[in-house]
């Protein structure tokens, strides 16, 4: 793969791109990193053999440029890359929020910008990532921005329109599986069950019921009904969860989760 890449702000999600690419066959010496601290981009080069550079040597260099800064941070990061980035470069932001047209509006006119949501799963090689394309996007670069996000899970194209659900729904969506499980652990507590066995009895059944999902091609609907009998267990807990407003609540924090993404596009902070 003889293009060089450079991931800019080079943290959690970053490093596991970093680190899916490698695996995936680029070799370290085609990869660039920045990072805020100079300890930081250290600690990088030690454990992947990658090159650190500054934020401009990368936009000098790289074919292609990740960026997977903080949305609030996104602005200064281009006022510094603008002067160094030409119009050839593949622009690739990770920001959730941020529209394509605010890159292309700082960058060299017909600059190729493709936004990417993805999430933490990457850290594991189970991430989703999707992947909208800007004005200038060609469908090479399309591909090569999901040959490169494939390292690390799946990806999915969605019109730039999408974006703000997706963000909701997969960017912020291992939060509410991790939420559900702490909260079903509490519950094993309650019931008198030690928190290690409750954890374990919950992992599991999370990994069987996603698998199932993922590989029955059942409708999530009839995949419920096979595990609830007339009068048993599971009709009562789910009767319990209506009555508590759950699947409402659920559609509320995805609309909430959505509408924060269209304020940090518009560069609200607070």
């Amino acid at each position: 793969m003889p293009q060089k890449v450079a991931v800019l702000g080079t943290g959690k999600i970053g490093e596991a791109l970093l680190s899916g690419m490698l695996r995936g066959g680029w070799p370290p010496a085609d990869l660039l990193v920045t990072a805020r601290r100079a300890d930081r981009a250290e600690e990088l080069r030690a454990r992947y053999g990658v090159t650190p550079v500054t934020n401009a040597e990368a936009a000098k260099t790289a074919d292609t440029l990740i960026l997977t800064v903080k949305p609030q941070d996104m602005g200064t990061l281009l006022d510094e890359l603008a002067p160094h980035v030409p119009a050839d470069r593949l622009v690739i932001s990770g920001a959730a929020g941020i529209p394509t047209s605010f890159f292309e509006e700082r960058l060299a006119a017909g600059t190729p910008v493709v936004r990417v949501m993805t999430n933490t799963p990457a850290l594991v090689d189970e991430a989703m990532s999707v992947i909208s394309a800007g004005t200038h996007a060609s469908e090479a670069d399309l591909a090569h921005t999901e040959e490169i996000f494939g390292s690390v899970g799946k990806t999915l194209r969605v019109p730039e329109s999408q974006q703000d659900a997706c963000t909701a729904l997969s960017g912020s969506g291992p939060a509410y599986f991790f939420y559900l499980v702490e909260a079903m652990t509490d519950a094993g507590i309650l019931l008198g069950l030690p928190r290690d066995k409750a954890h374990d009895l919950i992992v599991q059944s999370a990994i069987g019921a996603a698998t199932m999902l993922r590989d029955s091609g059942e409708h999530p609907v009839k995949l419920r009904e096979n595990v609830t009998s007339p009068a048993g267990t599971t009709i009562n807990a789910i009767r319990e969860l209506e009555n508590h407003g759950v699947r409402a609540a659920l559609i509320a924090a995805l609309e909430a989760a959505r509408d924060r993404s269209r304020e940090l596009a518009s560069g609200k902070k607070d």
